[in-house]
C-alpha cells in the first residue's frame, strides 16, 4: 500500500467521510473523494472554479422571457403516464449531481459538496450541502433523498423501476447530510453514480402531508429546491414560473451568471400557425424556429423590418437529433424488413429539401450523426471484430461484415422518383404484397393500409407527398391528424402504424439505450415507441454499458449504430447544425455559446434598456 493510500484512509477516519464500519471493511479498496465524476476522463472544472466558462458572471437579473407551447395540458407531474404535462413542469426540481454545457461526459456536485466512491464503484456516498432549501423554506436532508428514491421505486414508471431496481441494492442515511447508495453486484459500474445522483429530490414532509402520488396527474406541482416555482397558470392558455426569492443556490459557482430571468412564461396555441402569428404580434418573445418554410419566407413582418426582432442562426455543436417516422413493429405488416425498406423509399428527402425546406437541412443517416460515433463505410478493425463475434453467435447475418453502413436512400428531383418506385415495387412483390385488380397491394386477401398519426399541422406539407408516393406504390396510405390528447393516448397504447419520433442520444450512452432499443423496454417505454427488439442490438447495448475505456465505448456504439440502421425500422428525417432562433431585441447571450446548449432559459439575460425601447415602440402585446 502506498503512502498516499494511508493518508487518504487517515483523512477519511479523522474527518468522518467514511460510513460507520466501512473504513476497516473496505480499506483494501482506495476511496476517491471528489467534487465531480467522470468514468472515462478528467473533469473540466476544478473544485474551486469561480464560475462556468461559458456564462457572463455579471449578467443582470430581471425581466421576463416567454415562449410558446403546443396543444393542451392538465398536469404538472412530469413523472406519470397520466395526463398531458405542462411545459417546463420539471423546472422546479434539482438533483444531487448536474452537468454543464461544455463538458458533455462529466457530472458535478450540485446539491452535494463531495462524492466518495471506491475503485470498485460498489457504493457511493454523497455529502449533501447544509444550505439547500425547498421552495417552502424547509431544509433538504438525506431523508428527502431516500424518500424520493423509494417513491420512484414504488410509484415511478414501470420501465424506470425495472431498470433502476437492478442497479441499486440499498440506500442508507448515514447522518442528516450524508447518504450512501450501495450498488447491485451486477449493475454496470459506468452508470451507477450518475444514476444515483441524477434523481430529482422531493420533500418527504410535503408528500406525507398532502398525500400526493407520483403516478397521478396533478395540477399542484411538487415542491422542489430549484430556482423557479410555479407562479400561476390558466389551463390550456399559459403557464408562468417565477424566480424564487431567497433561492438557496443563487451565489454558488455553478449558478453564477445563470437563472437570470425573473419570470418564464409559456403561451399555449392550438397549432404552429397560430403560434407564429402570436409571435409576430408580440404575444411571446422568444421562438426557436423548426419550420424551414417559415424561416425562409415568413420573417418579413413589421417587427423584423422595424428592427424589434432579431433573427439569427447560432452554432449547435451537439449530436444531430435522430428524428424520424417510425414503424410500429408490434404490427405484423411492418415486421418484414423488405416492407420497411420499400416504404422508406417513398419519402423523397432531396425533393423535400429543395421544394419545402429551402435547402436548409441535411439528411439524418445515423443515431449519432454529426459526431465520431457514427458508423461509416464498411466495418474495420475493432468494430469489425465486435460484429464478427455477433455473427459467430448467430445473432446477425454475416453480410453486415462487408456491407457499407446503411444510408438513407437518395432520390431525384421529382416528388415521385421512378427509380425508387421500381425498387420499392420489387421489394413489396418479394414480401408477398402483390398488386390486385384495383391497383392496391394485397396479401392473403388483405389490402396493405398505413396510417401516419400526427398532432401538428406543421408536418402536413411534408407527410402528404410521402402519402401520395405510397399510394402510387399501391399502399392505402393516409394521414390522420388528431388533437394532442389523442396523440398522447394512442402513442402510450401503441395504437398507431407510423408516427414521428425523436431519439435523443448522448456522447457517452449507457443503460439508457435499453429504454430506446432494448427488448426489455419494448412494451413499457415511450422511448422505444417502435417496439424494437433484436438480439444483436441487445448484446451490443450490454457491451456498451460495460465498456471500460473510451475507445471500447466508441467502437461498440459505432457497431450498434450500424446494426440499428440495418434494421430500417425508421424513415430518417432531417437536421441542421445550427439553432434557428428569433427573439424580441431585449435579450443577450454569451458569445460564443457553449457547444452543447442554446441555453436561452439558462444563461441568457434581460437588457432593461433595450426592453424600454420596445415598450415605447409598442412592439410587445
Amino acid at each position: 500500500m502506498t503512502l498516499a493510500f494511508f493518508k487518504r484512509v487517515l483523512f477519511l477516519i479523522v474527518f468522518g467521510l467514511a460510513g460507520t464500519g466501512q473504513v476497516l471493511a473496505e480499506r483494501h479498496d482506495p476511496v476517491t473523494v471528489s467534487h465531480g465524476y467522470s468514468f472515462f476522463g478528467d473533469l473540466k472544472y476544478p473544485a474551486d472554479f469561480p464560475h462556468l466558462d461559458y456564462v457572463n458572471p455579471d449578467a443582470p437579473k430581471g425581466g421576463e422571457i416567454s415562449q410558446w407551447g403546443f396543444g393542451t395540458f392538465d398536469s404538472f407531474n412530469a413523472y406519470a403516464r397520466k395526463g398531458n404535462t405542462a411545459s417546463l413542469s420539471s423546472v422546479p426540481y434539482e438533483a444531487i449531481l448536474t452537468g454543464f454545457a461544455d463538458d458533455a461526459t462529466a457530472t458535478y456536485c450540485f446539491l452535494c459538496t463531495t462524492i466518495e466512491y471506491p475503485e470498485s464503484l460498489d457504493w457511493a456516498i454523497f455529502n449533501l450541502r447544509d444550505d439547500v432549501t425547498f421552495s417552502d423554506g424547509s431544509a433538504m436532508a438525506a431523508e428527502d433523498v431516500k424518500f424520493t428514491f423509494d417513491l420512484f421505486m414504488e410509484q415511478g414508471l414501470p420501465s424506470y423501476r425495472a431498470a433502476v431496481s437492478g442497479m441499486v441494492a440499498s440506500i442508507e442515511v448515514l447522518d442528516p447530510l450524508r447518504i450512501k447508495f450501495i450498488f447491485a453486484e451486477e449493475a454496470p459500474r459506468r452508470d451507477v453514480i450518475e444514476l444515483a445522483g441524477g434523481i430529482p429530490v422531493f420533500s418527504k414532509s410535503w408528500f406525507e402531508s398532502t398525500g400526493a402520488r407520483l403516478d397521478d396527474s396533478s395540477l399542484t406541482p411538487f415542491i422542489g429546491t430549484g430556482p423557479y416555482a410555479l407562479e400561476s397558470f390558466e389551463i390550456n392558455e399559459r403557464v408562468i414560473y417565477e424566480r424564487r426569492a431567497g433561492y438557496w443556490g443563487e451565489n454558488i459557482p455553478a449558478n453564477i451568471g445563470r437563472n437570470n430571468f425573473d419570470r418564464i412564461r409559456v403561451e399555449y396555441f392550438a397549432d404552429s400557425a397560430a403560434a407564429f402569428e402570436g409571435f409576430k404580434a408580440g404575444v411571446y418573445t422568444f421562438r426557436s424556429e423548426n419550420s424551414s418554410k417559415q424561416w425562409a419566407t415568413s420573417y418579413d413582418f413589421g417587427a423584423i423590418e422595424a428592427g424589434h426582432v432579431v433573427k439569427t442562426e447560432l452554432r449547435d455543436g451537439g449530436l444531430a437529433l435522430a428524428q424520424a417516422y417510425v414503424f410500429n413493429l408490434r404490427r405484423e405488416k411492418f415486421q418484414d424488413p423488405l416492407v420497411r425498406e420499400a416504404l422508406g423509399l417513398m419519402f423523397n428527402f432531396e425533393w423535400s429539401n429543395e421544394q419545402l425546406f429551402y435547402g436548409l437541412y441535411d439528411r439524418v443517416n445515423s443515431f449519432w450523426g454529426n459526431s465520431e460515433l457514427e458508423a461509416v463505410g464498411v466495418p474495420v478493425g475493432d468494430e469489425l471484430a465486435v460484429l464478427q463475434s455477433l455473427v459467430d453467435q448467430g445473432l446477425i447475418h454475416d453480410d453486415i461484415l462487408t456491407a457499407p453502413a446503411v444510408m438513407a436512400p437518395v432520390s431525384g428531383s421529382r416528388q415521385l422518383d421512378r427509380k425508387s418506385l421500381r425498387r420499392a415495387s420489387f421489394l413489396m412483390d418479394q414480401a408477398g404484397w402483390l398488386v390486385n385488380s384495383d391497383g392496391m397491394r394485397e396479401k392473403n386477401g388483405q389490402v396493405f393500409t398505413l396510417e401516419v398519426l400526427a398532432g401538428s399541422p406543421a408536418f402536413d406539407r411534408i407527410t402528404n407527398p410521402m402519402i401520395a408516393n405510397m399510394k402510387s406504390l399501391g399502399v392505402d396510405a393516409s394521414l390522420n391528424r388528431v388533437d394532442w390528447a389523442q396523440v398522447t393516448e394512442r402513442s402510450r397504447a401503441y395504437d398507431f402504424d407510423v408516427m414521428n419520433h425523436s431519439m435523443r442520444m448522448s456522447f457517452e450512452p449507457s443503460s439508457g439505450l435499453e429504454q430506446y432499443f432494448g427488448t426489455k423496454a419494448m412494451e413499457g417505454s415511450s422511448r422505444n415507441l417502435m417496439g424494437f427488439s433484436d438480439q444483436a442490438a441487445d448484446a451490443l447495448i450490454e457491451l456498451v454499458v460495460r465498456s471500460e475505456s473510451k475507445g471500447d465505448l466508441n467502437t461498440r456504439i459505432r457497431a450498434l449504430d450500424r446494426v440499428l440502421r440495418s434494421k430500417m425500422f425508421w424513415i430518417p428525417q432531417w437536421f441542421k447544425a445550427v439553432h434557428t432562433v428569433a427573439y424580441y431585441d431585449q435579450y443577450e447571450h454569451p458569445d460564443p455559446l457553449p457547444p452543447y446548449a442554446l441555453g436561452e432559459l439558462d444563461f441568457w439575460w434581460f437588457n432593461a434598456e433595450k426592453a424600454g425601447i420596445l415598450d415605447v415602440a409598442g412592439a410587445l402585446n
